[in-house]
């Protein structure tokens, strides 16, 4: 099974909303089996609280369950345990590769690195930013992207 690990500040806005849209694209596709999808965040201040309310709106709207979802903290387990790790901006990736220092782990990479054509490299956070709309629409696209690579590489 292919496991892929999304990771924000916080895990309540960006991360989360990525695991329920990947997730969901994943179980469209039929890979519901073969994809195992988490979210994390780098630190500690939402351990155990469901999605912000920003980010439960967003995904009722577009119909994409986030039932069960709580917020957790990057474990140094998770670097090894997951197949790609996917960060939200460069402060997450340089945290994550801090984290890593020189054991072997997973693929770390931003979510954004995976859309040629997108203006971004980080996807904001909506926690500050308060937009939602924008930030559902990168992550959207980085998601099928992502999951379009990993088909390719892995030939699902």
């Amino acid at each position: 099974m292919i496991s892929v690990l999304f990771v924000c500040l916080g895990n309540i806005c960006r991360s989360p909303m990525a695991e329920a849209i990947f997730r969901d694209l994943a179980a469209t596709k039929g890979l519901e089996g073969k994809i195992r999808t988490d979210s994390a965040g780098i630190g500690g201040w939402h351990i155990g609280n469901p999605p912000h309310e920003g980010t439960q709106e967003i995904l009722r709207r577009e119909g994409i369950s986030f039932e069960g979802m709580l917020a957790r903290q990057v474990r140094e387990q998770d670097l090894t345990d997951f197949d790609y790790i996917i960060a939200m901006d460069a402060e997450n990736i340089g945290s994550l590769r801090s984290m890593a220092g020189f054991k072997k782990a997973a693929q770390i990479k931003r979510l954004l690195d995976y859309v040629d054509d997108s203006d971004l490299a980080d996807v904001p956070d909506p926690y500050y930013t308060g937009n939602f709309d924008e930030v559902y629409q990168l992550i959207r696209s980085g998601c099928e992207h992502l999951l379009a690579s990993i088909q390719e590489e892995k030939l699902l």
